[in-house]
């Protein structure tokens, strides 16, 4: 909740919004006032609003029905309110307000050491309900951006490694194909040698000369 968030206080009478902001004064919060439904959800989407006091019957849009469309906007819906109300106990009235999830249903006439504790309470717990979603916010965007470096550097590691073990094996197989062209050459070049016409004459004029050196033995 911003540092300047203010206390809305609702009701379509001078005279009541003039009483709840004196008893309000000594808390030295910041206050604000709106007299219709319509003016106060004006307020209230206009942000900056840690509190709502709010008449329940007023002309128009009635304090229920401020309350019904809060609810249903996320930017609205956690904001606690106080309703206030002039015409005494009402049970249909006292479950429908919880049912909406109010803080208070107070009766007026308004007592003001009860109403500045109670709001003390409510706008000091809201500001702290905010300050820990903003802090839960930052530590898991810490943590996703820690995660997603971790995961950069996994894969940065996988593809050296991967090119690591390409150059291995390039390097294997032109070894080995370098070592079968060698043999494969070797052996073409003696089959050429034995099949050609003259590869043969020396061996042929050798073996006659061994042949008459043996026959001049003889004799």
């Amino acid at each position: 909740m911003p540092s300047d968030a203010k206390i809305l206080i609702v009701d379509d009478h001078e005279d009541t919004l003039y009483a709840l902001e004196s008893a309000l004064a000594p808390l030295g919060y910041r206050l604000a006032r709106a007299t219709s439904g319509d003016e106060a959800l004006k307020q209230v989407l206009r942000g900056q609003v840690g509190l709502l006091l709010l008449d329940v019957r007023m002309p128009g849009v009635s304090g229920l029905d401020v309350v019904r469309y809060m609810r249903r906007l996320e930017q609205t819906q956690h904001i606690p309110v106080v309703l206030l109300t002039g015409f005494g106990p009402d049970h249909e009235l006292t479950s429908a307000a919880f049912a909406l999830g109010v803080a208070d249903l107070v009766m007026k006439p308004i007592d003001p050491w009860a109403l500045r504790t109670k709001v003390r309470y409510l706008f000091d717990a809201h500001r702290r309900h905010l300050a820990l979603e903003h802090e839960v916010r930052e530590l898991r965007a810490l943590v996703k951006d820690r995660t997603e470096d971790k995961g950069h550097d996994e894969d940065k590691g996988h593809d050296e490694d991967k090119n690591y073990d390409d150059e291995g094996k390039t390097y294997d197989e032109d070894a080995g194909h370098d070592e079968d062209a060698g043999h494969g050459g070797a052996e073409a070049a003696a089959r050429h040698a034995l099949s050609h016409p003259d590869a043969r004459v020396p061996l042929q004029r050798a073996e006659g000369a061994h042949t008459g050196e043996l026959e001049q033995d003889r004799t």
